[in-house]
């Protein structure tokens, strides 16, 4: 994680931010063009990627589909601040969080840390002392958080990083409403801003990918006003 891959044509500003991040301790490699960052951001020499949409060649999003064939690597977006549109496809693309432009290098930091730090949760012995979070199952879907496995009915389903923890986060507390907002700090380390719509995508990407418990049941559930809730499976009153 500490190793950060920066697509931005942006000549200046990638050298603010090899400065800045320099600074902060990360390395940080940089790519200019579409086809360049799409091809070095698979290399797995990086433990995150910042990808503007915005780029010579291909655009920031043909760059994020060809990234989420191969890799669940995060993705933070730089997008244009109040397009609301580009977060939104973004996140549905498999971005793990947004930031608009122009932003200040140190919520970037704070959102790239953010990151590390859901990371090291879900790891085996991530923070020293402590061991990892326990391996999940619930029904017929199972959470390993040592390998971000997900297995629905024994089958792998692929999910990114922000996907995983807040699937994670939702089965842990399976049966339970859970807030967006507490979400948002738990799975992506920040406050929601106002339309705010991060959560949402998440949720309704993983709705796509997981479907109902068998019989139809709904599995992630919208509570008007509220948040969403893991619904347990019929007749299991357990985690």
């Amino acid at each position: 994680m500490k190793n950060i891959l920066v697509i931005d044509d942006d000549i200046e500003l990638c050298a603010l931010l090899v400065e800045y991040l320099g600074a902060e301790g990360f390395e940080v490699d940089t790519a200019h063009t579409g086809p360049e960052g799409a091809e070095r951001a698979l290399t797995g020499e990086h433990g995150l990627v910042v990808l503007d949409v915005m780029l010579p060649g291909m655009n920031g999003f043909e760059v994020l589909r060809h990234i989420r064939s191969a890799s669940a690597i995060p993705v933070l977006m730089l997008t244009a601040r109040g397009d609301d549109i580009d977060r939104i496809v973004g996140l549905e693309m498999g971005a793990d969080d947004y930031l608009p432009k122009p932003f200040n290098p140190r919520e970037l930091v704070a959102r790239i840390k953010a990151v590390q730090r859901r990371t090291e949760t879900l790891s085996p012995g991530g923070r020293p002392g402590e061991e990892g979070p326990a391996d999940l199952r619930l029904g017929d879907l199972e959470c390993r958080p040592a390998s971000h496995v997900v297995l629905l009915r024994g089958e792998p389903v692929e999910v990114t990083a922000v996907e995983f923890s807040l699937l994670y986060e939702l089965l842990r507390q399976a049966g339970r409403v859970l807030s967006r907002e507490g979400l948002a700090r738990a799975v992506l380390g920040r406050e929601l801003a106002l339309f705010d719509r991060s959560i949402d995508v998440h949720v309704s990407s993983l709705r796509k990918k997981l479907g109902p418990h068998p019989g139809g049941l709904e599995r992630l559930k919208a509570v008007r006003g509220v948040g969403y809730l893991y619904v347990k499976p019929e007749g299991r009153n357990d985690r």
